[in-house]
C-alpha cells in the first residue's frame, strides 16, 4: 500500500515482532503511507527452546526501514520514529563491539522452568507478584538473563565488569538505531521494563531486592524511560530523526486503539488472544490469574496501568477444525457454516488443549466437546467453535471486573479473527457491550507512531488521536439477558467437565 506523492510530514514506526520485523509510515491523519516487512529465522535448538539471531533482526530492521522510505518516496519530512516489539525476548551483547553474546532467548522459550521453581522457593509463583504484578514463570526476562549469565562461559565476569548490556528487543533496536558501539543510547520504556520481573511496579525503577534474588548485576540494565520521549537521534537511513517512543506490542495496540481512559479495553484476536484493560493511575493486583502491567507513560505524566489476560486457543481452534478435523476447507468458511444455524444445538467446545489458562490455571484440564445429541450437525459444531472464543473473552472480562471493580464499557478489537462478523456479534452478545473494529487494523504500529508523534508535537494531545481514530464497524448486543445467563451457565458447566483429566505422573 503506497501513496508515493503524499505530502509530509510523516511518522514512522518499527514493529520488531516474533516472526518478522516491519516498518510502517503514517501521515498526520493516521493513514498508512507505506509498509515493508521481512521475516527472520525461528531457531529451535532443543524441545521447548526458542531463539532468534539478534544480528539478523537488526539487519532486517535496517532493510525494512529503507524499504518503507523507498516505497513512500520520502527523502525528508519524517518527524520521528517509534518502536514496538515482541515482549520479554532477551538479548545480551558486548558494549564495545555490538556483538550479541548468544542468540536472543524468545518469550515462548521454557528452558527456565526449573530455575523459576527454584527461585520460587517455599513461596512459589507469587514470590515477586506484589512488586512486579507477575507470576514467576519462564515467560519473563529476568530468569532468561540469569540463565545466560550462568550458562555462557565468562559472561557473568564480563557483566560485572560493565562490558555487557542487556535489553529486550526495543533496547536492542534503539541502541543500534542511535549509533550502536560508538554512541548508542541504552534505554527501555516502562512497559517493557514491567515484563522483566526486575522493575518495581510502584516506583518504576529497577528493584535491588529483585536483582539480588535473581543474582543479576545492575550494570547491564538499560535506563528506564517513559513510553513517549526523545531518547536520541537515529543514524543511517534515518539520520537526524528523533527516536521518540517504545512500547511492548500489546501495550502499543492498547495505545493505538486510543484506550486512554480507565475501563477502556482492547482484544487482539489471533492464534490466541490478548486482552488488556486500562485501569488508570493505579496498579490493580489480580486475584484471578491476570497480569498487572504498565499500560503506558507519556513524558513526565503519571503512568497508566493495565490488567492483561491471555487466551491460549482462539484462532488456533478454527485451524484445528480445518487441519485436524477437515470440517472446513478454509478458515473463512467457518462463518458461512456457523451462520446457517440459529444456535449451537446444545453443543459446547472448551479448547483446553494444553490446560485451562486465565482465570483457572489448571494444567490437568484437556479439551472437551459436550452436550452432543443426534441433532447436532457440523454447522452446530462450527457455531460452538466461534462461541468458545466469545465465552473465553467473557471469562477474562469478568476476571478484570472482579479484580478492578471497573466494568467494561466497550471492547476495541483487532487481529485476523475480527474479519468474522458473526464472531464479533457473538462477542458483543455475551459481553453485553459494544464491540468496535477500527479502520486501521495495524494498531500495534499505530500505537508506537502515536506515542512518538506526541513526544515531538506532531499530534498535540490524545484528544487529537481520538479524533483521528476511525471506526470501520460496530456490533451492539442483541441477545436477551435471560438467554445470555442460561447459555453462560451451560458454558461454565462444560468448563467443569475439562478438569482432572490428566493425572499426576501420566
Amino acid at each position: 500500500m503506497t501513496h508515493a506523492r503524499t505530502a509530509g510530514p510523516f511518522i514512522a514506526a518499527i514493529d520488531q515482532g516474533t516472526t518478522s520485523s516491519r516498518c510502517i509510515i503514517f501521515d498526520r491523519d493516521s493513514r498508512i503511507v507505506s509498509i515493508d516487512q521481512k521475516e527472520h529465522e525461528q531457531i529451535f535448538p532443543r524441545p521447548g527452546w526458542v531463539e532468534h539471531d539478534a544480528s539478523e533482526i537488526w539487519t532486517n530492521v535496517e532493510e525494512v526501514v529503507a524499504g518503507a522510505l523507498g516505497k513512500a518516496g520520502i527523502t525528508r519530512g519524517l518527524r520521528a520514529i517509534g518502536v514496538t516489539n515482541q515482549r520479554e525476548t532477551t538479548v545480551l551483547w558486548d558494549k564495545k563491539t555490538g556483538e550479541p553474546v548468544h542468540n536472543a532467548i524468545v518469550w515462548q522459550d521454557t528452558r527456565t522452568d526449573a530455575l523459576c521453581k527454584e527461585l520460587g522457593g517455599n513461596v512459589g509463583q507469587d514470590r515477586f507478584r506484589r512488586e512486579t504484578g507477575l507470576p514467576l514463570t519462564s515467560y519473563f526476562s529476568g530468569p532468561k538473563i540469569r540463565w545466560l549469565l550462568d550458562n555462557v562461559a565468562g559472561l557473568r565476569e564480563r557483566a560485572e565488569r560493565g562490558e555487557i548490556l542487556f535489553g529486550t528487543m526495543d533496547s536492542w533496536v534503539i541502541w543500534n538505531l542511535t549509533g550502536g558501539p560508538s554512541c548508542g543510547v541504552h534505554v527501555t520504556d516502562v512497559t517493557n521494563a514491567s515484563r522483566t520481573m526486575l522493575m518495581n511496579l510502584h516506583t518504576l525503577e529497577w528493584d535491588e531486592r529483585l536483582l539480588a534474588a535473581m543474582d543479576i548485576p545492575a550494570a547491564i540494565l538499560p535506563r528506564i524511560r517513559s513510553s513517549a520521549e526523545v531518547y536520541g537521534m537515529a543514524g543511517g537511513a534515518l539520520y537526524g530523526v528523533p527516536v521518540a517512543s517504545a512500547l511492548g506490542d500489546q501495550q502499543a495496540a492498547l495505545f493505538g486503539q486510543t484506550c486512554f481512559s480507565e475501563s477502556e479495553a482492547k482484544a487482539t484476536y489471533g492464534t490466541g488472544t490478548f486482552l488488556l484493560m486500562n485501569t488508570g493511575r493505579r496498579p490493580v493486583h489480580s486475584h484471578s490469574g491476570l497480569l498487572t502491567t504498565v499500560g503506558h507513560r507519556i513524558g513526565r505524566r503519571a503512568p497508566v496501568y493495565a490488567l492483561e489476560g491471555s487466551i491460549a486457543v482462539t484462532g488456533s481452534l478454527v485451524q484445528w477444525m480445518r487441519d485436524q478435523l477437515g470440517l472446513i476447507g478454509t478458515a473463512a468458511e467457518i462463518e458461512t457454516l456457523a451462520s446457517s444455524v440459529a444456535d449451537n444445538g446444545g453443543c459446547y467446545i472448551v479448547p483446553a488443549f494444553s490446560g485451562l489458562f486465565a482465570p483457572y490455571w489448571r494444567s490437568d484440564a484437556r479439551g472437551v466437546i459436550t452436550g452432543l445429541t443426534r441433532y447436532v450437525t457440523k454447522q452446530h459444531i462450527a457455531r460452538a467453535v466461534l462461541e468458545a472464543t466469545a465465552w473465553q473473552t467473557r471469562e477474562i472480562v469478568n476476571a478484570m471486573h472482579k479484580d478492578s471493580g471497573v466494568a467494561l464499557t466497550s471492547l476495541n478489537v483487532d487481529g485476523g479473527m475480527t474479519s468474522n462478523n458473526l464472531l464479533m456479534q457473538t462477542i458483543s452478545d455475551v459481553l453485553d457491550a459494544p464491540v468496535v473494529r477500527p479502520m486501521v487494523a495495524e494498531t500495534t504500529c499505530l500505537g508506537a507512531a502515536y506515542a512518538a508523534g506526541l513526544a515531538v508535537g506532531f499530534w498535540p494531545d490524545t484528544d487529537e488521536l481520538r479524533a483521528n481514530w476511525r471506526r470501520a464497524a460496530e456490533w451492539t448486543p442483541r441477545m436477551d439477558a435471560a438467554e445470555r445467563d442460561h447459555t453462560y451457565k451451560l458454558w461454565l458447566k462444560a468448563v467443569k467437565r475439562t478438569t482432572g483429566w490428566i493425572e499426576e505422573g501420566h
